[in-house]
């Protein structure tokens, strides 16, 4: 019992084990079960809210359930993407950790038969004063480039945040995007009675060794002592083993194939099986190693990186080998599908384990975890008005969450390959489909804080917000994957903002039609008894199918009218105006109204296609102050603006709340002025206000009556304060 204990399960669960087998486990069945059973395999606290998603759509070739989910894009191409973590591993041993959570996901994407074309991540941090939250910072980036860049898969943008509650679990979500035709799909099936299983890439060691059952449990202080739980990861093999997986899938031999992944040969093993409806036969001692007197048990549990379980057409084992053996890495057949709906381990002929695969998946726990909304509520507090608006705007812009994260993208080789077609600053990504005029947008998006405020709005808004990025490109949003980051399940104040968490991203989903095709559950996000913020991170993709009418955030000609669509209330509640002013966040997020988004991104998208718009930008952090100042710092040079934003809204007094409010649904676009009349008739049928402003030219950035700076010092302080702070963090 207390061996079971040690590997996560409860009482209870090893009970329903003995009870199930008839008989005591082994160790390395205690192994399997442990590990499989474990939240971070089996999401027994999620998988009855994950079932409420909406999953299907026009475009979905393959939705939740396998490595990757899979879209249309026409043309008989399609694109494999999706976004996991590595929280835990990231704490432990930051490079590492990132690296490893960048060579997975890579391999969820190629496993698909997709050829990996894009990185993106979404970043939380700690205190950014703080010597640890510099050390976090600095490995977890250094790990992320070191392997996307080796690799040569850019890294395209991103977002990073920084608040107390990640102080002891950063949040490392990591996403990934692939192109391949729609007749090259894989799938993670072992299927054909009698064919070959077949084990490639590199050779098995001790890393990672419990490292599902790691991060299914809240953090310690004994918590950073388990680097043998993290894996190593090794980018130069990566391209190797990507580069023989694409040929292998030319040569019709591949049946099914999957990413040994969480849990490693177990979870590989185990689900590509149960997802045919069959059952496999291990010879453990075929498995390629590289440490000596490995148990059964350390083979079947490790989680060495740069690996790939296949099951092939029998009779084709030497073609594989052949291509495997010319680009240098381990090819062993190590068992057999069979028709027992059982995994069989043999050690040199003698049996180490029989277990039902009913036992390991269908059986494995699900739960209904109490539920209860938080009796405090997180009221409002008072702020006064600032005598120094001035001031204000560059105390905001310099701030940790919105001043230029340029230190972070220029460790990224965000133009290999030379697909990418915007700014690691932009709103959303944009990378071209080379032969095609296609491009593929893709984004990732939460405000945590206002999550923590309000689950079910957050949600909503990061699901709104990813859209509205998409479409400031041009683009259509198409699909998401997620990443839902939240702290011990256990706790029912938690379970409650998970519960709407998805309730808020179904509704949204549904109405923007962006249908969720993957994801990832990382749950027990906290140390001791300080949660993360909930962080249902939002991975989207959209499509434009001219790229050369494409979009950017920045102002692009003097003389440019700049104009405001959408309506600006008096929400300052959650902003980082209020974190600024009063050091917390409290009271509601932002009121949104999804029918008003949904007509925000046909705008866009119908405007840009009649060519109206010179640029377009999302109005989020910092409100219509910090978005403004953003569009004036173009790729080459800096221009100024002068603006009134007056009529906005006449019944908000107050200038700090129109300069910083956080409304949704808002865009800031310029244009050409002989185009002005035409953008209004669209904007008044899509029932959506269109304000004129002011216009583009000049050095200084001047909002009358309010502020006046001029635009060096602005991009000085949003381009240089974030690289200030975080090499000379204090402790």
């Amino acid at each position: 019992m207390d061996i079971a204990l040690d590997h996560g399960l409860t009482e209870e669960e090893y009970e329903k084990i003995v009870n199930y087998l008839g008989r005591e486990p082994n160790m390395t069945e205690i192994g399997i079960l442990g590990a499989m059973w474990s939240e971070h395999c089996s999401y027994k606290s999620s998988r009855m809210y994950l079932k409420k998603l909406p999953t299907t759509g026009d475009y979905v070739i393959q939705g939740p359930g396998e490595n990757a989910g899979v879209i249309d894009i026409g043309d008989d191409y399609c694109v494999a993407f999706k976004m996991e973590s590595h929280n835990h591993p990231s704490f432990i041993e930051p490079y590492q950790g990132a690296a490893t959570g960048v060579g997975g996901i890579l391999r969820d994407i190629f496993t698909m038969g997709a050829r990996p074309i894009a990185l993106m991540d979404s970043l939380r941090f700690g205190n950014i004063e703080s010597q640890k939250t510099k050390y976090l910072v600095k490995g977890i980036v250094s790990g992320i480039a070191g392997y996307g860049n080796c690799i040569g898969v850019p890294t395209t943008g991103g977002e990073t945040y920084f608040e107390d509650c990640y102080n002891g679990n950063p949040l490392v979500n990591v996403f990934a995007l692939g192109l391949m035709k729609k007749e090259s799909v894989f799938r993670g099936y072992a299927e054909g009675i009698g064919n070959p299983v077949v084990y490639v890439g590199s050779k098995t060691g001790r890393d990672g060794i419990q490292g599902a059952i790691m991060a299914s449990d809240t953090f310690t202080k004994k918590s950073e002592e388990k680097r043998p739980s993290v894996q190593i990861g090794d980018p130069f093999t990566e391209k190797l083993l990507l580069e023989a997986c694409m040929e292998l899938f030319k040569t019709d031999s591949v049946v099914g194939i999957q990413d040994m992944g969480a849990a490693g040969l177990t979870s590989s093993s185990t689900e590509m099986a149960e997802r045919a409806g069959t059952g496999m036969t291990i010879w453990i001692d075929k498995v390629p190693r590289r440490e000596e007197n490995m148990t059964p048990y350390e083979v079947m549990l490790s989680e060495s990186q740069e690996r790939m379980l296949m099951v092939l057409n029998k009779g084709k084992e030497h073609i594989a080998r052949k291509i495997f053996e010319k680009w240098d890495l381990d090819f062993s057949v190590i068992g057999e599908v069979t028709d027992t709906r059982r995994l069989l381990i043999y050690e040199n002929d003698s049996l180490v384990t029989d277990l039902p695969l009913q036992l390991i998946n269908e059986e494995a726990p699900l739960y209904e975890r109490p539920v209860r909304e938080p009796l405090v509520k997180k009221e409002s507090v008072k702020i006064d008005e600032p005598e120094d608006l001035n001031k204000t705007v560059l105390d905001l812009i310099s701030s940790p969450n919105i001043s230029s994260k340029r230190w972070i993208f220029e460790q990224y080789d965000y133009m290999v390959r030379t697909n990418t077609l915007l700014p690691q600053s932009a709103d959303a990504s944009l990378i071209r489909i080379k032969g095609t005029s296609k491009a593929v947008a893709i984004t990732t998006n939460c405000n945590s804080g206002y999550c923590y405020l309000d689950p079910y709005a957050g949600s909503v808004i990061a699901v709104a917000e990813s859209a509205r990025n998409i479409a400031c490109t041009g683009s259509r949003p198409l699909a998401i994957t997620d990443c839902m980051n939240f702290g011990n399940p256990e706790n029912p104040e938690i379970m409650w903002q998970f519960k709407r968490s998805i309730e808020g991203i179904s509704y949204a989903a549904e109405i923007l039609n962006t249908p969720i095709v993957s994801g990832n559950v990382s749950l027990y996000n906290e140390t001791g008894d300080a949660a993360v913020y909930p962080t249902p991170t939002i991975g989207m993709v959209g499509l434009i199918d001219d790229h050369q009418k494409r979009l950017a955030h920045w102002f692009k000609n003097e003389g440019d009218i700049i104009a405001v669509i959408g309506d600006t209330r008096s929400e300052i509640e959650g902003s980082e105006y209020q974190k600024l002013r009063t050091g917390k966040i409290s009271g509601e997020p932002p009121h949104i109204d999804l029918d008003t988004e949904l007509n925000l991104v046909n705008f866009l998208i119908e405007s840009n296609e009649h060519g109206l718009l010179k640029s377009a930008h999302d109005i989020s952090e910092g409100g219509i102050a910090v978005n403004l100042a953003e569009s004036c710092f173009t790729p080459n040079f800096h221009t100024g603006i002068i603006c009134n934003i007056d009529g906005l809204n006449t019944e908000i007094s107050r200038k700090d709340y129109l300069l910083f409010s956080e409304s949704q649904s808002r865009v800031i676009v310029s244009l050409n002025k002989i185009n002005t009349q035409k953008l209004k008739d669209i904007a008044e049928s899509y029932n959506l206000p269109m304000k004129l402003i002011g216009i583009v030219g000049g050095k200084d950035f001047i909002i009358e009556n309010m502020v006046n700076i001029s635009v060096d010092k602005l991009y000085a302080k949003w381009n240089y304060s974030f690289e200030d702070t975080i090499l000379n963090a204090k402790s």
